[in-house]
């Protein structure tokens, strides 16, 4: 198993909608369970695969209750509104109040090609619709207030020596 290093803002992966798994083999259980190892050591409570620089849509998470992978995931269903601190291991250090769903309801396949559907509130809910914004090409940045996003936009671009690109 490998340790990858994580990407960060402005990486132009991160906002690169990732393609589809066609093949479920030996490569993309490898490329899970490196993730998790990534994940784990980073650490986070999801990752996505472009996060490491691979555009596939992958992700892994664990939010306390054991370890699970998304390939191919599509959120089928959201209700409700929650606004809770939020924050990415592709902007590191960095925390905002960010409005989602309440509850999402996620489909797609694990490592196998099995279908699996995940659901849930709160926490569930969130990592489910940031790590599938992720392979969507898009950063929690995106669900800033256009005051705040102004403002961070340029924090961040300060802080990467003025090469960070909008979004």
């Amino acid at each position: 198993m490998a340790i990858y290093p994580i990407r960060t803002f402005p990486d132009p992966v991160l906002h690169m909608e990732a393609a589809a798994v066609s093949s479920f083999d030996d490569d993309i259980a490898r490329l899970v369970d490196d993730m998790l190892e990534t994940m784990y050591e980073a650490p986070g409570v999801g990752l996505a695969a472009p996060q490491i620089g691979i555009s596939k849509r992958v992700f892994v998470a664990d939010i306390g209750e054991g370890p699970f992978v998304m390939i191919n995931p599509e959120i089928v269903e959201t209700t409700g509104k929650w606004k809770f601190e939020e924050g990415c291991l592709s902007v590191p250090g960095r925390y905002w109040q960010i409005k989602r769903h309440d509850f999402a309801r996620a489909e797609g396949f694990d490592a196998s090609g099995a279908p699996v559907s995940f659901e849930g509130d709160e926490l569930l809910g969130r990592v489910l619709q940031h790590e599938i914004d992720h392979l969507n090409g898009l950063l929690l940045l995106s669900h800033l207030g256009v005051r705040t996003k102004k403002i961070v936009l340029k924090e961040l671009r300060e802080a990467s020596l003025g090469i960070a690109k909008s979004i």
